[in-house]
């Protein structure tokens, strides 16, 4: 049976999708490069912003077509989108065979096998996460599920619950089967990647996980996303400092600099507790990249609070800022507001930032151009280009480095920075560190070396 897995939303549920089809691997599945030859399509919602959730009923509409035309067998949908919104997407779309939200998605090869569109004879497999992704050498590894933060905008913790931790041990099994699997950039993702050991009584934080990834495996490099800044601890960044697999980049979301914004947002910091922090983490971590994201458009947000939003991130000078406009999602505190900001306005506000941080971005990569940095080749391109990303570039979101020599991907290199070209770099190599490593012979590892999903997700 081919099995092909949409996922849609945030590098989460990349790594949700492909624990899934590990477990389907061991009943004999195969994965389906093209939803169209699939027998059984598997969408993995986003219920975050409206944007996400058009793009998630778009996914399950044309999976839907490709049944009715006798190409599938079988449409599911599953996730976050789901766990919100279950019972009127049952009511609105029959074409769909099984509907699971984020917290029951330990019934899909159950529900899979009782259909009879899987096996129930386990098979070997290439382990607990079977890759889906077209970077082989970049990985993303979550370290816990859900969020206590209670942001009024954000309705992440109705759909992944409360914040919890994965055991230490666990979490460094998995990255040593992505780095037996060929991962050399490992990303770390979680809601926020600070609270991770909080709710555990092990007296395990970030740091000392972070310490036993670089013990413990032999990863090149490993990237914290999504962190709040109260997490930033002097250990944490004094590790960043002196540990080189450790990047020097942060993803720190602000979400606003107006006060008055923040605490009706329900934020942790302030504008000068954003100030302190980012200072602080430069100072110790003089060539960190620090990336943030802003909403603007929330209720009750004024003028005056938009230009002091502007003025933060122009005082601030963060390397990169994602952006988007606030919309209202059922059940958050923020429903409860008046959405009083016109559509029109967020919109105009959106372009005045996005142009401000262009400008800012721009002057932060100028001040690079001369400098030595280092790379990981992604991509040969067939025109010949070959495309890398420095240690200040996240995958898929930070812009690229081309390179003017051809080497393999997976390959890191050490790069002078020769120009800049909107969001992306020029380079020329000045040296290979190292090559990828030789492409592993398959391997049947146990679901048992890492907990099951059940374990991961509550």
């Amino acid at each position: 049976m081919k099995v092909s897995f949409i996922t849609l939303g945030c590098d989460k549920n990349t790594v949700d999708s492909e624990r899934y089809l590990a477990q389907l691997a061991d009943r004999g599945a195969e994965l389906a490069g093209d939803a169209a030859d699939a027998d059984v399509i598997v969408i993995n919602t986003c219920g975050f912003i409206d944007a996400a959730k058009q793009e998630s009923l778009d996914a399950i509409v044309e999976a839907g077509r490709l049944k009715a035309q006798g190409n599938a067998q079988a449409v599911v949908a599953v996730g976050c989108m789901v766990q919100r919104h279950k019972a009127e997407l049952e009511a609105e779309l029959p074409e769909v065979d099984l509907f699971l939200g984020a917290a029951e998605m330990d019934r899909l090869v159950p529900e899979l096998e009782a259909r009879g569109l899987i096996d129930h004879v386990p098979r070997p497999h290439p382990g607990v996460r079977l890759f889906t992704g077209d970077l082989p050498h970049v990985r993303y590894l979550k370290i816990s599920e859900g969020c206590d933060h209670g942001c009024a905008f954000c309705a992440i913790p109705l759909m992944r619950g409360r914040h919890r931790s994965f055991a230490l041990d666990d979490v460094v099994r998995e990255a040593q089967l992505l780095e037996a699997q060929g991962a050399r950039e490992v990303n770390l993702v979680a809601q926020d990647l600070a609270h991770y050991g909080r709710d555990r009584r092990d007296g395990v934080g970030l740091q000392q996980l972070l310490e036993t990834l670089a013990a413990e495996t032999t990863i090149p490099w490993i990237r914290m996303l999504y962190v709040y800044s109260a997490g930033l601890t002097p250990g944490v960044l004094e590790l960043m400092a002196r540990e080189p697999r450790i990047l020097p980049y942060v993803d720190m979301p602000i979400q606003h600099g107006a006060d008055a914004v923040l605490a009706r947002m329900r934020r942790p910091e302030r504008n000068a507790t954003i100030r302190e922090r980012v200072a602080r983490i430069r100072d110790v971590v003089p060539d960190v990249a620090i990336r943030t994201t802003c909403i603007v458009g929330f209720p009750g947000e004024t003028d005056a609070d938009f230009e002091s939003l502007l003025a933060l991130l122009e005082e601030v000078q963060f390397d990169r800022v994602g952006a988007f406009t606030f919309s209202v999602q059922e059940g958050t505190r923020a429903a409860e507001l008046a959405d009083d900001v016109p559509e029109s306005l967020k919109l105009e506000r959106l372009e005045r930032l996005t142009e401000l941080q262009r400008l800012v971005t721009a002057d932060r990569y100028e001040a690079r151009v001369g400098r030595a940095a280092r790379a990981i080749v992604d991509r040969r391109h067939d025109d010949g280009t070959v495309q890398a990303r420095t240690i200040w570039q996240a995958d898929d979101i930070d812009g690229v480095t081309w390179l003017d020599t051809d080497v393999a991907p997976g390959s890191i290199v050490d790069v002078t920075i020769r120009e800049v070209d909107d969001y992306d770099f020029h380079a020329a190599v000045t040296g290979v560190v190292s090559a990828p490593p030789a492409p592993a012979r398959r391997r049947s590892l146990p679901l048992a070396a890492v907990p099951s999903m059940g374990s991961f997700g509550r």
